[in-house]
C-alpha cells in the first residue's frame, strides 16, 4: 500500500477529510474585499514611496517639486505608452495577429458580447498568437480599451466551455481595472529602485560627510523597493484570485476554469470517450478534423493548426465528464499534481515570489465556489501528507549555496589566518578552491546522470521530491507543438506533447548567443516533429524539463546541451585558479 493510501486508513485522517469536505460546502474559503485591498495596498505603496522621496528633499538632493514631478512623469509614461508598446512587440516579435469579433469561435464571441453587455464594458480587441503553446492574457489602460490576447493552442487544448473560463478570468483582470492598478502600483518598486540608483551615483561624487548620507539613503530606498516589490507581487496574487472568482460567477461553472488550469498549468490532459468504432471513425475522420480545428472564419485565417488539433491528447485510465461539461483529466492524476503544490515548501518559496498563485490553491477556491453555487467540486484535494518534506528542502537549499558558502568559508579561513599569522599567504587560493568544490558538487546533484528511463508527463507530474536543484532524469517521447514563449520568433525553448499531457521543455546552452541563434534559426525546424527528449525534470513552481539530447524520431538527428557540462568545466577552473594561485603565493 503506498503512504498516501496507507495514510488515508488511519480513523483521524478520515475525520480530517470529512471535516475539509464539510468546510467546502458551506464555503470557508472567502476572498477579502477587492475595493478595500486594493485601496489598503496602493495606500500602504504610496506611503513607503511618500517616505523616500522625504528623505531625500531633507537629504537636500532633490526639491519637493523635482520629488512630484519625477513620480508624475513617469506615472504617466508608463501608464500611456505601455499598451502601445506592447502592440507593437507582440505583431512583429510573436507572430500574433488581430482578429475581429466575427473571426472567434461562434460560441466565444458570443459569450464575450454577453458578458461585456452584462458588465458595461467595451467588448475587447482580440489578438491570436499562431503557436501551439497554451497562452491567454490581457493589458491595456482601462475596461474599454482592453486587448485580449490567446493562442492557437490554448483553443486547441480547451474545450468550448473551458476557453470561455479562461477568456473569462481575462475579462475579470478588464471589469476589475487591474490593468491601471497593477501600473500604479508597480510605479513605486520603479521609483524607489531609481532613488537607490541615485543616491549610489551621488555618493560616488561627493565629499565623505555627503557621501555617508547618500549612502544611508540609497540603502533605506532599496530595502523599502524590496518590501514594496513583495506587497506589489502580494496584490497581483489576490487579484488572480478575484478574477478567478468572477470566471466562475459569469459562467455559473467554476469547474470549467479547474480543467482548463489543469490542463494549462499541469499539463495535464483529458481523456476523449472513444464510442465510435474503428470504421466510423475512419468514415468520420474528416468532420472530426473540421470540428476540432474549428470551421468557419478562424479556419480560413489558418489560425487552427488541424495537425495540433486532431488526435487530441489523452490520459491512460480515469477521466470522463464532469460538471463542466468538458472531458476531464484522471482525477487521481490531478491530485498528485497538485501535491507538489501544497507539500512541498519550495512551493511556498516560489509563490512569494510570483504574480500568480499556485495552481492548486486556485483549484481549492474555485471548488468552493462550485461548491457554493450547489455544484459537486470536481476536484477535491482530500489526500494526506505522508511525511514532511523539509529535509529534502533544506538539503537542497544547502547545496543551492554550496558555491557561495565554500567561497566564503575559505575567505574567512583566509583572514583568521593571516590575522593571526597562523597560516601562509598561499592560503589565499582557498577561497576558489573551496567555491569550485561547492560549484562542482552542486552540479553532480542538480544534473544526476547515468540512468534516464522512460516516463510520461503524467508520471512526472506525480512526484513531489523533485526541485530546481533536485530533479528527476527521464526520457519523453511526443510532438513539438510550440515554442517555449508562444510566438516569439527568437524563443530556443519548446512545448512538446505526449499522450498524457504538455511540458514546457528548456534549451540551455552555455552561452546566451547560443540559445539565441538555435532558437532564431534552428528552433522552427522542430515544430511539428516526433522527438524523444533525454533531460531532467524539475518544478520552479512551473513543471519543466531541461533538455540534455533532443532525438528527431523521423531523421535520427540528435542535439545536445552543453550546459551541465560548461559547469563542470567552470567548477575545475575555479579549483585549478586556486591552486595555481596558492602555488604561486607559496614561491614568492
Amino acid at each position: 500500500m503506498n503512504p498516501e493510501r496507507q495514510a488515508e486508513s488511519d480513523p483521524r485522517v478520515r475525520a480530517a477529510v470529512m471535516s475539509r469536505r464539510e468546510a467546502l460546502a458551506v464555503g470557508t474559503l472567502a476572498l477579502p474585499n477587492l475595493l478595500l485591498r486594493s485601496v489598503f495596498t496602493l495606500g500602504l505603496l504610496y506611503a513607503l514611496l511618500g517616505l523616500v522621496l522625504i528623505a531625500v528633499v531633507e537629504a537636500g538632493y532633490a526639491t519637493p517639486e523635482l520629488a512630484v514631478l519625477i513620480g508624475v512623469a513617469v506615472a504617466i509614461a508608463q501608464f500611456v505608452f505601455g499598451p502601445w508598446i506592447m502592440d507593437l512587440s507582440l505583431r512583429w516579435l510573436y507572430r500574433m495577429r488581430w482578429v475581429e469579433a466575427d473571426e472567434l469561435p461562434g460560441h466565444l464571441c458570443d459569450f464575450v458580447q454577453y458578458v461585456c453587455e452584462g458588465q458595461r464594458i467595451r467588448f475587447p480587441d482580440f489578438g491570436v498568437i499562431d503557436d501551439g503553446a497554451p497562452q491567454a492574457f490581457t493589458y491595456g489602460h482601462h475596461p474599454n480599451n482592453a486587448r485580449i490576447v490567446i493562442s492557437r493552442g490554448l483553443m486547441d487544448i480547451l474545450q468550448p466551455a473551458e476557453l470561455e473560463a479562461v477568456v473569462a478570468h481575462e475579462l475579470g483582470h478588464v471589469r476589475n481595472w487591474d490593468m491601471a492598478l497593477m501600473t500604479v502600483a508597480q510605479l513605486v518598486p520603479l521609483l524607489l529602485y531609481y532613488v537607490y540608483r541615485v543616491g549610489i551615483r551621488v555618493s560616488r561624487a561627493t565629499d565623505k560627510k555627503g557621501r555617508g548620507v547618500a549612502i544611508a539613503v540609497a540603502v533605506g530606498a532599496y530595502v523599502v523597493y524590496i518590501v514594496s516589490e513583495y506587497i506589489v507581487l502580494w496584490f497581483s496574487r489576490t487579484r488572480e484570485y478575484f478574477a478567478d472568482r468572477f470566471a466562475g460567477s459569469v459562467t455559473g461553472n467554476p469547474n470549467a476554469l479547474v480543467t482548463a488550469l489543469v490542463k494549462i498549468a499541469y499539463g495535464l490532459a483529458a481523456q476523449e470517450q472513444q464510442e465510435a468504432s474503428e470504421a466510423e471513425a475512419k468514415k468520420d475522420k474528416k468532420a472530426k478534423q473540421r470540428e476540432l480545428a474549428g470551421v468557419g472564419p478562424l479556419g480560413a485565417l489558418n489560425i487552427f493548426d488541424r495537425h495540433s488539433s486532431v488526435n487530441m491528447v489523452v490520459c491512460a485510465g480515469g477521466g470522463g465528464t464532469g460538471s463542466s461539461g468538458a472531458a476531464c483529466p484522471d482525477l487521481e492524476l490531478v491530485k498528485g499534481a497538485m501535491q507538489w503544490d501544497l507539500w512541498n515548501p519550495w512551493a511556498g518559496f516560489y509563490e512569494l515570489n510570483s504574480t500568480h498563485p499556485l495552481i492548486a490553491k486556485r483549484i481549492n477556491y474555485l471548488s468552493d465556489q462550485a461548491a457554493a453555487m450547489g455544484q459537486e467540486a470536481l476536484v477535491l484535494f482530500d489526500r494526506v501528507k505522508p511525511e514532511s518534506y523539509w529535509d529534502e528542502f533544506l538539503a537542497d537549499v544547502f547545496v543551492w549555496l554550496l558555491p557561495v558558502l565554500g567561497f566564503l568559508a575559505g575567505v574567512a579561513i583566509c583572514v583568521g589566518g593571516l590575522a593571526t599569522q597562523a597560516v601562509s599567504p598561499a592560503v589565499l587560493g582557498l577561497a576558489l578552491i573551496l567555491g569550485g568544490a561547492g560549484y562542482l558538487i552542486k552540479t553532480f546533484f542538480a544534473y544526476r546522470s547515468g540512468i534516464f528511463p522512460n516516463l510520461t508527463v503524467a508520471a512526472l507530474m506525480g512526484h513531489v521530491k523533485v526541485s530546481p536543484v533536485r530533479p528527476v532524469p527521464a526520457t519523453l517521447a511526443g510532438t513539438i507543438i510550440g515554442k517555449g514563449v508562444p510566438g516569439l520568433i527568437w524563443s530556443e525553448d519548446f512545448v512538446m506533447r505526449d499522450s498524457t499531457g504538455i511540458l514546457f521543455l528548456d534549451y540551455r546552452q552555455p552561452l546566451a548567443i547560443w540559445n539565441f541563434l538555435f532558437g532564431l534559426i534552428r528552433a522552427g525546424q522542430y515544430q511539428g516533429r516526433q522527438v524523444r527528449v533525454t533531460g531532467w525534470f524539475r518544478r520552479a513552481p512551473v513543471p519543466y524539463m531541461e533538455i540534455y539530447q533532443i532525438e528527431t524520431l523521423d531523421d535520427g538527428r540528435k542535439r545536445t546541451c552543453y550546459a551541465w557540462h560548461a559547469r563542470i568545466a567552470t567548477a575545475a577552473i575555479l579549483i585549478a585558479a586556486g591552486i595555481a594561485l596558492s602555488g604561486w603565493l607559496a614561491t614568492t
